[in-house]
């Protein structure tokens, strides 16, 4: 028995990793990157990400999830760990920045699939919206934001700033905006 516990922790280990590889190569290369791109970083061959993935479409949503619960679970650990609220709050919008940098090709990916694409919105919506509420009350509490800042209207704030980052503009820096965002909250 215990080995068989092991396996799938070491299982869960080799996927983490894989899904990290894949939300990396995604970043640089969009989600239509060559599976052997993804294979080459997770240091894995081809066959087991089609064992785990048998579709593209497959490794993009587990991604996409595996970065929501992340981003999701960092957010109490943020809010613990930082100097002040507001700067937890700055450190959490600078990972969901990351994570919606990754979504780069998911609009062109999910034709394939718009009924799993939709329920991963509503994902979305259930794991972060909370974490960002409760980072924002905490802010609110210490007088570091302005208090009718909605959770729900930075969150689309943040992703329309970055819906700009797709566009081919190198002088365009989705952070720098979302940085002015955050300072116009500030209370």
């Amino acid at each position: 028995m215990a080995e068989s516990t092991g396996k799938r922790a070491d299982a869960r280990r080799n996927e983490k990793a894989l899904l990290d590889a894949a939300a990396a190569v995604f970043v640089s290369d969009g989600v239509d990157a060559p599976v052997r791109k993804i294979a080459a970083e997770a240091g894995v061959g081809m066959g087991t990400i089609y064992r785990h993935f048998p579709t593209r479409a497959d490794l993009v949503v587990a991604v996409y999830r595996h970065q929501v619960d992340a981003c999701a679970e960092a957010g109490p650990a943020l809010l613990a760990s930082a100097d002040s609220p507001f700067a937890a709050l700055r450190s959490w919008v600078d990972l969901f920045v990351d994570f919606l940098v990754t979504k780069r090709g998911l609009a062109a990916a999910s034709r394939n699939d718009p009924e799993g694409f939709a329920a991963l919105h509503g994902l979305f919506l259930e794991r972060l919206l909370p974490v960002l509420d409760d980072i924002l009350a905490a802010a609110r509490e210490a007088g570091e934001i302005k208090s009718d800042v909605p959770a729900y209207q930075l969150l689309r704030a943040i992703g329309d700033i970055c819906a700009g980052a797709e566009r081919v503009d190198p002088g365009y820096d989705a952070r720098i905006t979302v940085g002015l965002l955050l300072d116009g909250c500030r209370g």
